[in-house]
């Protein structure tokens, strides 16, 4: 059985919503026009389908749209459904240490007393969302007939004392809101006083120009941490201190969806018409939008999320400040979707996510190898750049070994193989003397070459028309072989190409013969990891008999090179068809 992925799936029943706030992101869209599936039905189908490839959603949530514009009984059958699918796969995810919560929803609180029987009957946990300060809610968050909305959500904010369940409330800061913080800071202490929401349990959010209503400004960086260090001035060691130094900022923290080096394989919006699109932020965004649940296979949409965000990461240079601050680690260089809307290589929350980390004295990493994990996943064309420093001695008594032997020069010789993808070159190492991972994304449409020095087959053969290029294939999928009980890498082929057919084919380096493999890797990309980075080796016929004939005979050398030694390199292949 192929191993079992886990996301987070948020699910919008419906894109209906009974208010028209003056910079909803979705805009426009807030008109449920889907009747052809019931919500139900959708995530029914999708969460089957994607169990079906082993992929398990370890947290279903509901958004909108707005959800309580349902009906009672569709709430209800929603709200079932996920509660029933927690218990029934409660060993399954906390044996993957998931913990398994209740049903949650994401709520502009409006109608929330239209469904507080099934709230109450099911746990469904409640994060509602008002704007800071409430004079500015009643501004801007108003109904579809331009109605203010402030004094029902309140009304229904107390009768959440009703609820055991957990609730709580988030507010989005833009310069409008900041310019106001005074009366925040007095809202938050009446919340706090006169009702039953714990504001300990709150969330600050930081708008960003997202949309085409230019109603709001988003604050500059100074500003954020302005309003972060004036929240911290007020609360701190008062009764809400927790909450100012945790929930309230920690979606800026390492808690949330941007500390992933790529969010395309963990978070998945589902609509209830089938569409799958990255989260909130990416939703009715075509360069966020992953597929059809109905129409797509669930591998291709993996593959299509996973390399649109690595795009989307890519689509500008990388900023060596975040080399430099010690916290690439934990931002990630931030959320894709704002750099794109920006233009821009680093997260629009920089300063403020480097203040939030001092305060809660994480760890600044400058040592060179979290930041080549990070580079090495995401930026792997610069990689080079930044290769940490080796501090492995055992490495000179490897290499002292290697240079008293001619052929084993030829096994780890860094001049002997090219791999050309597409225009850029790569001059390959043996694995087990570089200290870098080097990792492809290869699609079909790559165009792939391997050079090989051509002394490599004359010099060092006693037979050099028996000699050939060698090439292994590995999955990045792991299985037991041998004797020994060794966890390795699947064996998927091994391909020898002979000196007279190397002689035979055209090669644009004169030095060197030449070997296309777009086609060699095409036809085995049904057997290789969809999850982890595959490998593929290089060396000659020769080579290979001489490097296991030296294992056999020299108990140092065995030791040191148990694992292959030749050269190679690591990929993802990204067959976005099938």
């Amino acid at each position: 059985m192929e191993q079992q992925k886990f996301i987070h799936l948020l699910y919008v029943p419906t894109m209906a919503c009974n208010m028209q706030c003056k910079y909803c992101y979705l805009e426009d869209n807030t008109i449920d026009e889907s009747i052809e599936y019931k919500a139900i039905d959708t995530l029914k189908y999708a969460v089957d389908k994607l169990k079906a490839d082993n992929i398990i959603p370890f947290n279903i949530s509901l958004h909108g749209g707005e959800v309580t514009t349902l009906s009672k009984e569709d709430f209800e059958e929603l709200i079932k459904f996920i509660s029933d699918y927690y218990n029934e796969n409660k060993e399954l995810l906390e044996n993957n240490n998931f913990k398994v919560g209740k049903p949650h929803i994401k709520t502009n609180l409006y109608n929330l007393d239209k469904h507080f029987e099934t709230i109450k009957k099911y746990n469904v946990s409640i994060s509602g969302s008002l704007d800071l300060p409430f004079s500015l809610h009643n501004k801007f968050r108003v109904t579809k007939n331009n109605e203010s909305t402030l004094q029902k959500i309140l009304q229904n904010i107390q009768k959440l004392s009703e609820l055991p369940n957990n609730k709580k409330v988030s507010a989005t800061i833009f310069k409008e809101h900041f310019e106001l913080i005074d009366e925040i800071i007095n809202d938050i202490k009446y919340l706090d006083k006169n009702t039953p929401l714990d504001m300990n349990d709150f969330n600050f959010m930081i708008g960003f120009d997202y949309n085409s209503n230019e109603l709001l400004t988003p604050l500059t960086e100074d500003e954020q941490v302005e309003f972060f260090k004036r929240m911290h001035k007020e609360f701190d060691n008062t009764n809400l201190d927790a909450g100012v130094n945790g929930a309230w900022f920690n979606e800026f923290g390492p808690e949330y969806c941007t500390n992933c080096d790529n969010c395309g394989e963990k978070f998945f919006l589902l609509e209830k018409n089938g569409d799958i699109y990255s989260c909130v932020r990416g939703q009715k965004h075509k360069e966020f939008y992953y597929g059809n649940i109905y129409k797509n296979s669930v591998e291709e949409i993996m593959k299509t999320a996973r390399t649109k965000i690595f795009d989307m990461h890519n689509q500008m240079p990388f900023n060596d400040e975040c080399v430099n601050c010690g916290y690439l680690y934990l931002c990630k260089t931030g959320c894709p979707f704002v750099k794109n809307v920006y233009k821009t290589n680093k997260s629009y929350t920089c300063k403020l996510q480097q203040e939030l980390y001092k305060n809660r004295n994480y760890e600044q990493k400058n040592n060179g190898e979290a930041e080549y994990d990070y580079i090495s996943k995401m930026h792997p064309d610069i990689m080079e750049k930044y290769i940490p420093q080796a501090e492995n001695d055992d490495e000179i008594s490897l290499q002292s070994l290697i240079e008293q032997d001619s052929k084993l020069k030829y096994i780890y010789d860094e001049k002997s193989f090219i791999l050309k993808v597409d225009e850029q070159e790569y001059w390959l190492k043996s694995q087990i003397l570089k200290n870098t991972r080097d990792i492809l994304y290869i699609t079909p449409e790559t165009n792939i070459k391997l050079y090989i020095r051509k002394n490599m087959l004359e010099e060092q053969s006693l037979y050099p028309q028996n000699n050939s290029l060698y090439i292994m294939l590995l999955s990045g999928d792991l299985i037991k072989y041998g004797d020994e009980g060794r966890i390795k890498q699947k064996h998927v082929m091994t391909h020898q190409v002979f000196k007279n057919v190397l002689e035979q084919t055209k090669s644009d380096k004169e030095e060197f013969y030449c070997f296309d493999l777009k086609n060699l890797l095409f036809s085995y990309r049904k057997f290789i990891s969809q999850e982890n980075p595959n490998n593929i080796f290089f060396t000659t016929s020769d080579l290979r008999d001489y490097h296991y004939t030296k294992q056999k005979n020299n108990a140092y050398y065995h030791i040191k090179a148990i694992n292959l030694p030749f050269q190679n390199i690591e990929f993802y292949y990204l067959d976005m068809e099938e």
